[in-house]
């Protein structure tokens, strides 16, 4: 079923965030796990994602070096640990998990990064 995104809120620029995103029975079963996130008035971008078989994460440009993708298999978790943060960040930010034939799509959870 659908992953749920956790975590957002306010914060001032150079301080640090995690997201959560939980998912749920076979959605887990995945090829690749990915944050993706839509400032207003721009289009949704990807942020990172993780690849089941390979086990790699890559980013985009924009947060190398700064934000990380990580997981808890066990506990059905993706996470986005998002440091120097920058007013730039500021998005909804989304959890997206692709499988052979699915893809599903969170919520989105609001991250605001003030000046």
């Amino acid at each position: 079923g659908q992953p749920v995104e956790s975590g957002g809120g306010l914060v001032q620029a150079g301080g640090s965030l995690r997201l959560s995103c939980a998912a749920s029975g076979s959605t887990f079963i995945f090829n690749v796990m990915g944050w993706y996130r839509q400032a207003p008035g721009k289009q949704r971008e990807l942020v990172g994602t993780y690849t089941s078989d390979s086990g790699r994460t890559n980013y985009a440009d924009s947060v190398k070096g700064r934000f990380t993708i990580s997981r808890d298999a066990a506990k059905k978790m993706m996470y986005l640990q998002m440091n120097n943060l920058k007013p730039e960040d500021t998005a909804v930010y989304y959890c997206n998990i692709r499988g052979v034939g699915s893809n599903y799509w969170g919520q989105g959870t609001q991250v605001t990064v003030s000046s």
